[in-house]
């Protein structure tokens, strides 16, 4: 018998806001993390404009030395770590270490950590390239970090599926608590690739948008879409078997209840067309769930603001719900903070736990008119607040890579 999975803790570190309850405040009025690219000189660049995570200092969230043993990719992570860790009001004086893991992943890892020695090689020789170089450039080293500043010692692993990495890791966290091998799992995604390699490879791939104003860059299922906004930061949760978390007098924010995962078999960067690939596991999502596509209030979408994604992703919702695409509320997180990669799954998580308790679902910010086939209900023009019962957030990876979770409000 699988064992029933809850939400006992959240933690956050976005474009517009380094906490949940600061990134949730902005997420409600709308705001728009996107801006002019600060991290490095883009005279050379087509692509101007970024998602960057503002004021973050390593240093409050951890003592100095472990902070230079990190890349900013692992602080991140780190740091939403232990909030959410906190807000689950766990300790771990009272809890089996063994029964508590992580699997938290990234899609990339540290390309700056490469660039820098690199460039090292080239001017000094290889003897000058940093003893450090691989553990901190390696994308484990975020589910690890976190393993050794929070003493978890239970499953520690990442997974890795380009921008579905935040949902598949909350995924399998679910089936290690559902099936006996944790109690307690920290899940998510981080990510911070606004580094000259980054945003020239992404741009080379003709995947980001070229737009010069903040508020019509990211515009996912708008018919002017022309790309995706690089953005960064991190989402890790706490996943907790629900006796567990009663038995320990845990606030539940909602039950983690489905989770469907396949791949397209198609191509290394474009979704199947037909959406078939996405739709498999959003079925398989609510199937898990025991929900019918009607009861479904609302979907987060992978939503990058590619014309392929988000004409397929409608395609795939149309698949999956039938006559009830219609009906479902639809939104994008990513037209406020770009797109956070792997680490995009796992705060898009943090949106629907939210939109579930608060009943609201936030405008697609900056879209204005979709194309014919986009027309589907993607919450234009305002936010939405209404009864929500069982939401649901998509992620589509390079690779040809689907995740789908279905969270439902928490009953015994």
């Amino acid at each position: 018998m699988k064992r029933r999975v809850v939400v006992t803790g959240l933690g956050a570190v976005t474009p517009i806001g380094n906490s949940v309850q600061d990134f949730w405040t902005s997420v409600k009025k709308g705001t728009v993390g996107i801006g002019e690219i600060t991290k490095f000189d883009t005279a050379d660049y087509k692509v101007k404009l970024a998602a960057e995570v503002k004021g973050f200092d390593a240093k409050e969230h951890m003592d100095a030395r472990a902070a230079r043993r990190m890349e900013p990719f692992s602080q991140y992570a780190v740091a939403a770590a232990k909030e959410a860790f906190e807000d689950a009001g766990l300790n771990m004086e009272q809890e089996d270490a063994f029964r508590a893991g992580v699997i938290v992943g990234s899609g990339i890892g540290s390309l700056q950590e490469v660039e820098r020695e690199y460039e090292k090689i080239l001017t000094k020789g290889p003897a000058r390239v940093n003893p450090l170089m691989v553990p901190l450039m390696i994308s484990n080293m975020a589910a690890g970090n976190i393993s050794i500043q929070l003493g978890l010692k239970g499953k520690c692993t990442n997974v890795v599926t380009a921008c579905a990495t935040g949902t598949n890791c909350i995924g399998d966290a679910l089936r290690a608590i559902q099936y006996g091998d944790a109690d307690i799992m920290l899940a998510g995604g981080t990510e911070s690739s606004i580094c000259p390699t980054g945003v020239a490879g992404f741009s080379s791939l003709t995947a980001l948008s070229k737009s010069s104003d903040p508020l019509r860059a990211s515009i996912p299922f708008d018919k002017e879409r022309d790309g995706f906004v690089l953005g960064e930061g991190a989402g890790v949760v706490v996943l907790e078997e629900l006796e567990h978390a009663k038995k320990r007098g845990a606030h539940i924010y909602a039950e983690l209840a489905g989770y469907g995962s396949t791949g397209d078999a198609y191509h290394i960067t474009a979704p199947m067309e037909d959406g078939s690939g996405a739709a498999k596991a959003m079925e398989i999502a609510m199937q898990e769930a025991q929900v019918e596509p009607s009861r479904i209030d609302y979907i987060n979408a992978h939503g990058t603001s590619t014309h392929h994604n988000d004409l397929f992703e409608t395609r795939a919702v149309k698949l999956a719900f039938g006559e009830a695409a219609k009906k479902v509320q639809i939104n994008s997180t990513k037209s406020m903070i770009g797109h956070l990669l792997g680490a995009a799954g796992a705060v898009e998580f943090i949106v629907c736990v939210k939109s579930l308790q608060d009943h609201f679902v936030h405008q697609t910010m900056g879209t204005t008119e979709t194309e014919e086939e986009c027309d589907l209900n993607y919450t234009l023009g305002a936010p939405v607040e209404k009864e929500l019962h069982y939401v649901m957030s998509n992620s589509l990876g390079f690779g040809g890579h689907n995740a789908s979770l279905v969270l439902k409000e928490y009953k015994e």
